[in-house]
């Protein structure tokens, strides 16, 4: 391949690239190549416009990573060479991960001009004349510190404007971080872009109501729906949900402090239904839904066997369904994980799962039944769960100040066993911190489950989820997660050898008391008796 001519611009603010500044670095490259007879290759000469080389973002997402990549697999002909304005344009990172990087461009054969003094480094002049090889590394040195200097002063800055908002003493943007996309700025302020704040509250009840982030997804880009400059997406829509910019707020990140800016952003949500999302986003993180037939029962560790207490799986032939769309009830079957395996269940075999889901929307569609599974206190789990969670958090912090005191007080320096321990401590304490949060979520949203118009809403699933509606069954799928700490399923019933022709299913209702089903061989519900407390689940 012919040696040719490659000029790389780089602008760290995007502004600069309509300046003089532009139209000079492209006249030396071209001018550059005309002097010394080459061809000034313009398919991949580079501009990185808004890229920073101190946080080495033109290396990881501009043009200078595609070229070096090209060097790389051997596109770039050897005896070529890449102009820039200076070595600082190339690189402003730590002197030896600037210099690796100008060291890999000469070994592979190309030569860096820089505009800025004439300078060429080659491997034949950096041979013959080894100072030159000093000075630049002078030159990064210089440039990383000039960065550094200017972006603590940045951060501090920052810094400052955080401490004032959280003070009250300023509220002007704080610049720094991307924005959310449902936001722009107008006269200073931040307001709502109404089309993508409509899309972000449908996809927000949606989830609400139990839907995947999938068929939310889909749903939003049939409609016309975006919640940002691009396509909706599942993990754009998980992503979405956790954010704390939904309830106005904005986190910032300066180490070691996080700072939290309240009411910063308008809010699209407010702060309860965020903690509602939150704690949903946690629970469906173990719930992953295959398939257009969403199971009620499985997938999310709810239903188990009442013969060995292993997972129960259920499994859909899908492909049997009939013209109106619904399967016949033994084409969904429930059955223990374990019956084909090595150490299989001490009693074989599976059962339909309709008749369950059947029993379980009709007996949680009568008031009375959900009342008798809540005699107990719905909050005494989370809550215990939150005072051992805030027991672990406190004994970690005060064993920390112990150790904060001891290093205070040394003076011999800081032994190396001490800071490991603190170091144990303080993962330790970020764990605990994220169960405390967790606890609270969980008992605010238990505080706020009132049973008050809950057998409506288990009554106005059964049609759907009878149809195998995606929507209705998917809803019906939250209302079992969030009613039920376990559901223990006899597919022969508890006495296999007597009860051949019955299912037993036991539900055990979160902070509640346990009920018993029988369902019989013609599906009818026979019995619902209170399981009693010393029964084994």
């Amino acid at each position: 391949m012919t040696a040719k001519v490659y000029s790389y611009m780089r602008f760290s603010d995007a502004r600069q690239a309509g300046g003089a500044s532009s139209e000079r670095q492209g006249a030396y490259a071209a001018a550059w190549a005309r002097e010394h007879a080459l061809l000034l290759d313009e398919t991949l000469s580079m501009r990185d416009e808004g890229l920073s080389a101190f946080h080495q973002r033109h290396v990881k997402k501009g043009a200078l990573g595609v070229f070096l990549k090209a060097v790389e697999d051997g596109q770039v002909p050897a005896g070529s060479f890449l102009v820039v304005e200076g070595l600082d344009r190339l690189s402003r990172a730590e002197p030896i991960q600037a210099q690796a990087q100008l060291t890999a461009i000469i070994s592979a054969g190309i030569s860096v001009v820089t505009a800025s003094d004439g300078k060429v480094y080659s491997r034949d002049r950096l041979k013959a004349n080894p100072m030159d090889l000093v000075y630049s590394l002078l030159v990064m040195i210089r440039a990383h510190e000039e960065s550094d200097t200017k972006s603590k002063r940045v951060r501090d800055a920052i810094r400052r404007q955080c401490q004032g908002w959280i003070a009250g003493t300023y509220r002007g943007l704080i610049r720094y971080g991307k924005s959310p996309g449902w936001l722009h700025v107008v006269n200073g302020r931040w307001e709502l872009i109404p089309e993508r704040v409509e899309a972000i509250r449908t996809a927000v009840d949606m989830f609400r109501r139990g839907l995947g982030t999938g068929h939310i997804a889909k749903t939003l880009h049939d409609a016309g729906l975006s919640m940002s400059a691009g396509l909706p997406t599942s993990g754009h829509l998980v992503r979405l949900l956790a954010n704390p910019a939904l309830k106005g707020e904005k986190h910032l990140v300066l180490e070691p402090d996080t700072h939290v800016l309240e009411s910063y952003y308008p809010a699209v949500i407010d702060a309860d239904v965020w903690t509602e999302l939150q704690q949903l986003v946690d629970l469906r993180s173990r719930r992953h839904v295959r398939g257009q037939i969403p199971s009620l029962l499985t997938g999310f560790g709810v239903a188990v066997c009442g013969y060995c207490g292993s997972p129960m799986k259920s499994q859909t032939m899908a492909n049997k369904r009939r013209d109106d769309g619904t399967l016949a009830d033994g084409h969904r079957r429930l059955q223990c994980v374990r019956v084909n395996s090595g150490e299989s269940c001490v009693v074989k075999g599976s059962c339909s799962s309709a008749p369950i889901e059947r029993a379980l929307m009709r007996y949680c569609s009568d008031m009375v039944n959900l009342q008798s599974l809540y005699d107990g206190d719905r909050g005494a789990l989370p809550r215990s769960e939150l005072t051992a969670a805030s027991a672990r958090l406190q004994d970690i912090e005060t064993k920390l100040e112990r150790i904060t005191e001891a290093l205070l007080e040394s003076t011999d320096g800081a032994p190396a066993t001490f800071i490991r321990r603190a170091r144990e401590l303080e993962a330790g304490r970020d764990l605990a911190r994220d169960q405390v949060r967790r606890a609270e979520r969980a008992l605010a949203e238990a505080a706020r489950s009132d049973l008050t118009g809950a057998d409506e809403r288990w009554k106005a699933l059964i049609e759907g989820v009878e149809g195998l509606d995606y929507e209705a069954r998917m809803r019906a799928r939250q209302l079992v997660a969030d009613t039920f700490e376990r559901i223990v399923v006899y597919h022969s019933g508890m006495r296999p050898a007597a009860d051949k022709r019955s299912i037993d299913v036991i539900l055990q209702a979160k902070g509640g008391t346990a009920r018993q089903l029988r369902i019989t061989a013609d599906n009818t519900l026979a019995a619902w008796d209170e399981v009693p407390s010393t029964a084994s689940l």
